[in-house]
């Protein structure tokens, strides 16, 4: 599974909103000096959080961007989803709507543990468990576990 950049900058800017909660709204020029992410690049981004109904907007000079609702109840996978739409799927597939034979047919339950597993994650952790370094403890269990991050 790979994480786009633009998955990445949602989820950032989406922190750093987090963050700043109680400051007001942030300018996205602040967001993206903050977080590294370009400019532009973020533009689009916000633009398609605040479709999805995970942040608000307000024009002029004290306007900028803030979370829509509590950090406390969007997830990671609600920002991902809002970008990049499914969390797991297979060639643009949703893995319940693939058909497979033979010695291959044993993929489909593969890929739909795949996916429930990678659900079962982000949509158990919210920003507001990100952004105040508190992860769910099966969460940062299997982030330090001894095989993590090695490669086979």
């Amino acid at each position: 599974m790979r994480i786009s950049a633009r998955a990445d900058y949602a989820v950032r800017a989406a922190l750093q909103l987090a963050a700043s909660r109680q400051d007001g709204p942030l300018k996205a020029e602040a967001i993206s000096d903050a977080q590294d992410i370009p400019h532009k690049f973020l533009e689009s981004i916000l633009n398609d959080m605040r479709r999805g109904g995970l942040v608000h907007s307000r024009r002029g000079g004290n306007g900028g961007y803030r979370l829509a609702k509590p950090a406390e109840s969007i997830t990671i996978a609600d920002v991902i989803r809002t970008v990049d739409g499914p969390l797991v799927s297979v060639r643009g597939v949703r893995p319940p709507e693939l058909s497979y034979t033979g010695p291959a047919e044993s993929l489909l339950p593969l890929w739909i543990a795949l996916r429930s597993n990678v659900r079962e994650i982000l949509e158990g952790v919210s920003l507001a468990d990100v952004a105040s370094a508190q992860l769910p403890d099966k969460v940062s269990a299997l982030a330090h576990g001894p095989d993590a991050w090695a490669n086979p």
